[in-house]
C-alpha cells in the first residue's frame, strides 16, 4: 500500500516519537525499579545494624536477645514481614525469627555484605547477608530477609499502566501528526495547484508565497523566479521567431518581385542582368542572416565549451583590420590604432576574434565618409570608437537586443541584420567579459574589460 507524502511524514514523525517515548518509558521503569530496590536494600542494612546489637558473644559462642522477636514484623507473615536468621560459619542455625517457623533463609558460604533475591515458598524475598566478626575472627552470619511483594506489585502496576498508555499515546500522536503534516504541506499543495494552472498561454500566474519565511517560502520564491525566466525566455523566442521571419521575408519578397517582372515579358540582356544581380544580393543577405542566426543559436546554448589559452590582443586586431582594410580605404576613414600596453590575456581566441570582428565591422559600417575610427589597446581593456551620429540614451540599452538597429529608419542605406551586437553580448557572457557602450558628441565607443 502506497502512502501519500502527508501519511509518510506523519509515520516518520510517529516512529521517531514512539522510539523516544519508548526509550523514555524504559528509563522510567529502570529508574523506579532501581530506586525501589535501593530503598529496600537500605532498609535491610538498617535491620542488620539494629539486630547486630542484639547479638552477644560469650565464650566464643553466639547468643541472641530473645526480646527482639517481640516486634510484630518478626511474628507476622501478612504485612511487611522481616525474617532474621543467625547461623554459624557452616550454616547451622543458631537462632531465627518466629515467623520463619520451620523454614530457613538461604545461606551463601563465604559471602559478606551480599544481597540476593529468591522465593521463600510463595513469598518473594530480598535478602542481605553479613558476617559476624569480632577481634578479626568470624563467628557466623546474620541474615535478614524481607518480602518485596509490594515493590513487585508497584512495578507490575507501573508496567501495566505504561503498556496501556503507550499505544494510546501513539494513536493520539498519529492523528496529531497527520494534522500537523497536513498543515505543514499546505503550501506544497498550493504550489502544485498553481503549477497545474500554469500553461504556455498563462505564464503570468505565480505561486502565492507562504506567510512564514521558511524553506517552503524559499521554494515558492525560487519557482516564481524560474517562471519569470521561462516567461522571458519564451517571449524572447517568440520575438526572435517573429523578427527572423520578418527579416527573411523581406529579401524573399524582393526576389519574387524581380523574378515576376522578368516573367511578364521578354527583357533585354541588361535588364535580366540587373534584376538577377539584385536577386543575388538578396540571396547573399539571406545567407549572411542565416549564418548569423545559426551562430547565435549555437552560442545561445553554449555554456562552458571554450578553449582558454594565452591570446595576444594586438595580433587579433591586426588580423581583423587587414581583412577590412579595403572597406576602410573605400570610405576614406582615418584609422588610428593606439597601443598603450601590450597585453596577453587568457581567453578563447576564436570567440574573442568574433567579438572584435563584429565590433570593428560595426564601426566601419556606421562611420560616415571621411570619418574616424580609433582602437585603443590598454592594460586589460580594448576601446573601439567611431565618429558618426550619436545614439540616444533611450536606445543605448537596446542595441544588444536581437534584430534591433538604432535609428534604422533614418539610415536605410546602411544594411544590416541587427544580430551582430547580440552575438557580441552573448560571447562576452560566455567569456566573462564586461562590455560597455557610450555615445555622445557624435562619437560612439565600445569598451571591453578583461
Amino acid at each position: 500500500m502506497k502512502l501519500n507524502f502527508k501519511e509518510r511524514l506523519a509515520s516518520l514523525y510517529l516512529i521517531s516519537t514512539a522510539t523516544i517515548i519508548g526509550l523514555l518509558l524504559l528509563f522510567i521503569i529502570f529508574t523506579v525499579k532501581q530506586n525501589v530496590f535501593k530503598q529496600l536494600d537500605e532498609y535491610l542494612i538498617s535491620e542488620v545494624g539494629k539486630h547486630q546489637s542484639d547479638i552477644v558473644i560469650k565464650n566464643d559462642t553466639l547468643h541472641f536477645n530473645q526480646n527482639a522477636w517481640m516486634e510484630r514484623e518478626h511474628q507476622m507473615l501478612e504485612i511487611n514481614p522481616v525474617f532474621v536468621e543467625i547461623v554459624d560459619n557452616k550454616g547451622n542455625v543458631i537462632e531465627k525469627s518466629p515467623n520463619l517457623k520451620n523454614k530457613r533463609l538461604r545461606f551463601y558460604p563465604n559471602k559478606n555484605q551480599d544481597f540476593s533475591s529468591y522465593r521463600l515458598d510463595s513469598i518473594p524475598i530480598r535478602q542481605y547477608q553479613k558476617q559476624i566478626i569480632k577481634n578479626n575472627k568470624s563467628y557466623g552470619y546474620l541474615i535478614v530477609g524481607m518480602s518485596h511483594q509490594n515493590a513487585r506489585w508497584i512495578m507490575q502496576k507501573l508496567k501495566k499502566t505504561l503498556l496501556v498508555a503507550f499505544p494510546t499515546v501513539l494513536v493520539l500522536l498519529f492523528f496529531w501528526a497527520r494534522y500537523i503534516a497536513g498543515r505543514s504541506i499546505k503550501p506544497v499543495k498550493n504550489i502544485t495547484e498553481t503549477a497545474n494552472l500554469i500553461t504556455q498561454s498563462n505564464l503570468q500566474k505565480r505561486i502565492q508565497l507562504p506567510e512564514h519565511k521558511d524553506e517552503l517560502y524559499l521554494l515558492a520564491k525560487t519557482i516564481n523566479r524560474l517562471l519569470d525566466r521561462i516567461e522571458k525566455a519564451i517571449e524572447r523566442e517568440k520575438q526572435f521567431t517573429s523578427d527572423a521571419a520578418h527579416e527573411l521575408k523581406t529579401p524573399l519578397q524582393v526576389m519574387k518581385g524581380n523574378i515576376e517582372v522578368l516573367l511578364r515579358k521578354p527583357r533585354t540582356a541588361e535588364e535580366y542582368s540587373n534584376k538577377i544581380s539584385k536577386c543575388v544580393k538578396e540571396i547573399d543577405r539571406m545567407s549572411h542572416l542565416t549564418d548569423q542566426l545559426l551562430l547565435l543559436a549555437r552560442f545561445e546554448s553554449q555554456q562552458k565549451a571554450v578553449d582558454i589559452k594565452n591570446v595576444s590582443l594586438d595580433e587579433i586586431i591586426e588580423q581583423i583590420v587587414q581583412k577590412k582594410l579595403w572597406q576602410i580605404e573605400n570610405k576614406n576613414i582615418r584609422f588610428k590604432f593606439e597601443i598603450q600596453n601590450l597585453t596577453s590575456v587568457r581567453t578563447d581566441a576564436y570567440l574573442l576574434h568574433i567579438i572584435l570582428d563584429n565590433l570593428i565591422a560595426n564601426a566601419i559600417k556606421y562611420t560616415p565618409q571621411n570619418g574616424t575610427i580609433r582602437i585603443v589597446l590598454g592594460d586589460r581593456f580594448i576601446k573601439i570608437g567611431n565618429s558618426g551620429e550619436t545614439i540616444p540614451d533611450t536606445e543605448l540599452n537596446n542595441i544588444f537586443e536581437r534584430f534591433y538597429r538604432a535609428n534604422a529608419h533614418q539610415k536605410p542605406h546602411i544594411k544590416g541584420t541587427g544580430l551582430g551586437l547580440s552575438i557580441v553580448k552573448r560571447l562576452c557572457e560566455i567569456l566573462d567579459l564586461k562590455i560597455n557602450v557610450t555615445s555622445q558628441n557624435n562619437w560612439t565607443e565600445f569598451e571591453i574589460n578583461f
